[in-house]
């Protein structure tokens, strides 16, 4: 009888015997690989260079498998300090205002701002109401 395995088995089971291979030393390490179809990559950390502030940071094997995760094709250009600048500066919006918009609610009739251009085709709602008409989130 022939045992069906599922994919990610499969897949946990080659990286496993890639790492071995690996680890024991009948192989050095790559870049990037095919097993059956399945593509694998092994990790190393990377030192890189910072395109703000010049310092070299490390891109470490845990970084690279998220991006490899992700999909992200890209290495980041940035340090995490530099990162965590341009975010916070992004979030604060230094030196942008919003543009603001005064509307009548849809429901309350109450007199409010908004951050868009409103458009005809749709209502528009006061912070208090459109709590009531937002589509609920899924909890995780």
């Amino acid at each position: 009888m022939d045992c069906v395995w599922r994919l990610d088995l499969k897949k946990n089971l080659c990286l496993w015997v890639i790492s071995v291979i690996i680890i024991i030393g009948w192989a050095e390490p790559i870049t990037f690989f095919y097993v059956r179809g399945i593509s694998f990559m092994a990790f190393e950390d990377k030192d890189l260079v910072c395109k703000d502030c010049g310092a070299t940071f490390i891109f470490t094997v845990g970084e690279q498998e998220f991006y490899a995760e992700k999909g992200f094709e890209n290495e980041p250009q940035r340090c995490r300090e530099c990162r965590n600048i341009r975010k916070t500066n992004r979030n604060s919006q230094e030196g942008r205002s919003r543009e603001m918009f005064t509307v009548v609610c849809a429901d309350c009739g109450v007199e409010t701002q908004v951050p868009f251009q409103p458009t005809s085709d749709r209502p528009v709602y006061c912070r208090e109401c459109y709590q009531h008409h937002r589509p609920a989130r899924e909890q995780y």
